[in-house]
């Protein structure tokens, strides 16, 4: 086993972190199945995986592999390309709670699982989910959905960015606008609630790791 504890500091290796050797090969053989044996994945590659198909939030998921600021490259956009430490880097996003974590660590431990969820609403990357970035995400969930019509899912997005301003600014005056959900903001909200046992990756099929909320 690696070192048990937090996300490794960006270049560090992800062969250190506290997985078996056996769940490494695991994913290994997962990488070079998406990546029909070459040494890197495009994001074409994703479109082999049956389980994601479907989902409505397909596409959100796959560019949550290449973008950047989950790969901790310290800079926004896409990546062409992602190799195997890059995919363990993305996995590291979704391992389990250790039962030796102390406060400290499982505090972080949280905030980066979280951070990985922000980005996928924050699609500009301007640090900010703007009310149209939460509609096109909610809409997105709610296609397939026959019985919800467009703008039910934009009443329910409407809905809940104003309850995303009462928990984070309070009371807001008339002529208030409420410019977007930062990160500390998503912070206040997810408050309570279990994110380390509800971000799985069931298309990947790895036993300790499983679907993408």
């Amino acid at each position: 086993r690696g070192v048990p504890g937090a996300f490794p500091a960006p270049g560090t290796s992800l062969l250190s972190l506290a997985v078996t050797s056996e769940q490494i090969e695991h994913l290994h053989r997962r990488f070079k199945q998406l990546s029909q044996d070459q040494l890197t994945i495009r994001k074409e590659n994703f479109d082999s995986i049956p389980d994601l198909e479907f989902n409505p939030i397909r596409g959100k998921i796959v560019h949550a592999f290449f973008d950047k600021r989950n790969l901790r490259q310290g800079s926004d956009g896409l990546a062409d390309e992602i190799n195997f430490e890059d995919f363990l880097t993305i996995m590291s996003y979704f391992r389990p709670i250790e039962m030796n974590m102390d406060e400290e660590q499982l505090d972080r431990f949280r905030k980066e699982k979280l951070k990985f969820l922000f980005h996928m609403y924050d699609s500009d990357h301007d640090g900010k989910i703007t009310l149209q970035e939460y509609r096109n995400v909610v809409e997105e969930l709610l296609s397939g959905n026959p019985h919800l019509e467009k703008e039910s899912a934009r009443s329910i997005a409407d809905g809940a960015m104003m309850e995303a301003a009462s928990i984070c600014v309070g009371q807001m005056g008339p002529d208030q606008v409420y410019e977007g959900i930062t990160f500390e903001d998503f912070l206040k909200m997810w408050q309570g609630i279990d994110i380390e046992t509800k971000m799985h990756v069931r298309f990947l099929n790895v036993d300790t790791i499983a679907h993408c909320y």
